[in-house]
Order: structure tokens, then C-alpha cells, then sequence
């Protein structure tokens, strides 16, 4: 849709939602650039270009409301990070999104998971009830007082059944170490990140100030995440509004465990294994060796790099609430990625994040290599790795 007119209500309303720097765009052009569209096919790839959307919003003008230019975004944040003028680029998409879902005009493939959230306290239309599920059999202890750490199980984690295995094998993990940690329960709520993204602001004040009220009642003071994503949010957005806690991802402790030589993993495992680092998790956090040394822990392994790495690193596209998407296949970022892979020889892709497992899982799947390649999520390889 071209742009039909200039609204300066409009542009003062993405401001105040949170696009501060919008203006400071000077249309340079780098993020379309460096956007992964570019890397595939498709009327996705031939309608968004960031630069566009920035420039629409900017002036305030009709055209950034297509459901394909405003919500292709994965907030990967490859422009961002590279951006010359340093603008919040991410934000300024999250206000843009905010201006027409705050507006009861969310696109309708995600009405039902902001419903979901709303209504369940998690996206994926799990029961409240249910939400402790995944630990059935696993002796999963309680937090209270005494505990030193909280562990936050992402809401993919509690309800997606591929997923549980992500938890299950951290708790194995943590308790082998003899760490002192607990989880509190169906009280918990989604951490909100990805509702925020998709321009739910009312809905992830509702989540974030739910958690916040229920972890300081308990007495939180430290935090394990099992998601790059709610660590990000943790850490970055909770803090304004009361949330101050220290944070860790679980690969940053177990890091520190292997470390202090409070856990090792004897089990060897002959695998050639790429890494692929989520976009929450390194460009977003700055974590990238933690989940290394991790890997080279585990005699046996054969660490492999891909061709984007690190700060370079190519998005699985399942981060702005993408994960909800539908994608043809041929046009799925986590494509190049399992390609990737088999052109370096690996035996195994993994990763550190329950969002781009997911994502590279269906893309393995669809391409027909999951006989060829294995998906894991990098607690996995390391709970086998220390009980065999």
C-alpha cells in the first residue's frame, strides 16, 4: 500500500509509545542492507524493507499498517547493531506494531496467542494449571527463602512438548551441581518480551508488573533463565519498572560451574556440532562463549563454526513474534541455516535458545534432512553427556 498522506498525530503517537530516535534516521539505507530478507525469496522479501517502514513512520504517513511490511520484522537486530546513528530501530518497529494492535487491529493469526496471554498468562494456550507439567517425575524443588536461585522456565519450555525437554534437562543439570534453585509455579506468568515486541503494550505491562509483584513477594533475588528472551527482558525492561534482580542465562552458570570444577561431563560424544547463536542471546546480550566452552567441555565434540557466527550471526527468524508465523518453505531463514551446516560437515546443529530450536526443527523437517542433521538445544548435549 503506498503512502496516502502525513499524520502528524500518527507521528507523535509512534514517538510516544517509544520511537524517540525515528527521526534521527537519516536513510542511509544500511539496514535493508544487512536485513535477512535480502538472503531469501518472496513476497515477504519483495514488499518489507525496514528502511521504508522507518521513513513511513517517521512522517507519520498510511503504508506501514500492511501486515507484511509492519510484522515481517524478526527484531534480530543486525541493523541495529550497525546502525551509523545509532537508532533504536527495534523500538521504533515495537511502536509502530504498538499504533495498530493498541488500536484492536492486530493482524488475525495473532489475535488468539495475545488472547492467549491474556487470558492464560502464556502464549501458547496452555492452561494456568498446566503450566508445571513438564516436571512430572523429576522431584523439582520449590523456591523459598532460603533457595539461592529462581529458575524461570519459558512459557515454550512449559507447554510445547519438544520443548519440556529444554527444562528437563537443565533441572538434571542443576541438580547434579548441587546448585540451590526452585521454581514457584503456575503463579508464574509469560515474561512478556515477545507481546511487547508484537505491539501489545497494555498486555505486557499486565505480564511484567504480575511477575514483578510475585517475584519480590517470594523474596527473588537471583534469576536463571532457560530463554535468551526472557533474560533480555529481565534484564533490559523489567528493571523500569521494579524488576532488579541479577539475571543469569543458564549457559553463563553452568559456564562458571565448569569452571570452579563443580561439574564436568564424562560421557564422551563423538559429533561434529554447529552452534548457531540466537539472536537474543549473543547480538542482543553479548553472550557467545559461555555456550562455547560449554560445547568443548564434552569430550568428544567437535565444534564447528558456521559461516555467519557471533555478532554476524544469521537469524533462525522466530524472535518479534515471528514463531507465530507462517512461512512458506523455500523463504525460511532457518533454511540457510541447516544448509549451512550440512556444507560444514556437521553431525549436529545446536543452539541455546527454546525459540530458534523450534524454528530450526521445522526447517530441517520441511527440507527433508532430519535424517541427516540432528536438531538439539545445548542443555540436551550436555544432560547426556553427564549421565550417559
Amino acid at each position: 500500500m503506498e503512502a496516502k498522506y502525513v499524520s502528524q498525530e500518527m507521528r507523535d503517537y509512534i514517538i510516544e509509545m517509544g520511537a524517540e530516535t525515528i527521526t534521527w534516521c537519516m536513510q542511509c539505507g544500511l539496514c535493508t542492507n544487512l536485513c535477512p530478507w535480502r538472503l531469501v525469496p518472496g513476497e515477504t522479501s519483495e514488499k518489507f524493507s525496514i528502511r521504508r517502514m522507518l521513513r513511513l513512520g517517521q512522517m507519520g504517513m498510511e503504508g506501514f499498517e500492511d501486515e507484511i511490511v509492519l510484522f515481517a520484522c524478526s527484531t534480530c537486530g543486525m541493523c541495529q547493531s550497525n546502525c551509523p546513528r545509532g537508532v533504536k530501530i527495534i523500538d521504533n518497529v515495537r511502536s509502530m506494531r504498538a499504533s495498530i494492535v493498541g488500536a484492536g487491529m492486530a493482524p488475525a493469526n495473532l489475535r488468539p496467542i495475545l488472547g492467549s496471554a491474556h487470558a492464560n498468562g502464556n502464549p501458547w494456550s496452555g492452561p494456568r494449571e498446566k503450566r508445571t507439567a513438564w516436571q512430572d517425575g523429576l522431584d523439582v524443588p520449590s523456591f523459598g527463602l532460603e533457595t539461592e536461585y529462581f529458575l524461570f522456565v519459558c512459557c515454550h519450555s512449559c507447554y510445547d512438548p519438544r520443548s519440556t525437554k529444554i527444562a528437563r534437562s537443565i533441572v538434571k543439570i542443576l541438580k547434579h551441581a548441587g546448585v540451590s534453585f526452585g521454581v514457584i509455579g503456575v503463579e508464574e506468568s509469560c515474561c512478556g518480551e515477545s507481546m511487547r515486541k508484537l505491539g501489545d503494550e497494555e498486555l505486557f505491562q499486565k505480564l511484567a508488573t504480575s511477575n514483578i509483584e510475585l517475584f519480590n513477594s517470594r523474596g527473588v533475588k537471583k534469576i536463571i533463565t532457560t530463554s535468551p528472551h526472557c533474560y533480555w527482558t529481565f534484564t533490559q525492561e523489567y528493571p523500569a519498572l521494579g524488576g532488579e534482580w541479577e539475571v543469569v542465562h543458564y549457559t553463563e552458570l553452568l559456564e562458571q560451574l565448569v569452571e570452579s570444577g563443580a561439574i564436568s561431563f564424562p560421557v564422551e560424544k563423538r559429533l561434529k556440532v554447529a552452534y548457531h547463536d540466537p539472536c537474543y542471546l549473543g547480538r542482543h546480550s553479548g553472550i557467545y562463549d559461555a555456550p562455547r566452552r560449554l560445547l568443548n567441555s564434552v569430550e568428544g565434540i567437535e565444534l564447528i563454526e558456521l559461516s555467519r557466527a557471533r555478532e554476524l550471526s544469521l537469524c533462525c527468524a522466530g524472535g518479534g513474534g515471528r514463531i507465530w508465523a507462517e512461512v512458506p518453505m523455500g523463504e525460511r531463514f532457518g533454511e540457510l541455516r541447516i544448509a549451512d551446516a550440512l556444507d560444514k560437515g556437521a553431525d549436529m546443529i545446536t543452539t541455546a535458545c527454546p525459540y530458534c530450536m523450534n524454528m530450526l526443527m521445522d526447517a530441517c523437517k520441511t527440507m527433508g534432512k532430519d535424517d541427516q542433521l540432528q536438531v538439539t538445544e545445548l542443555s540436551e548435549i550436555l544432560a547426556e553427556a553427564l549421565e550417559g
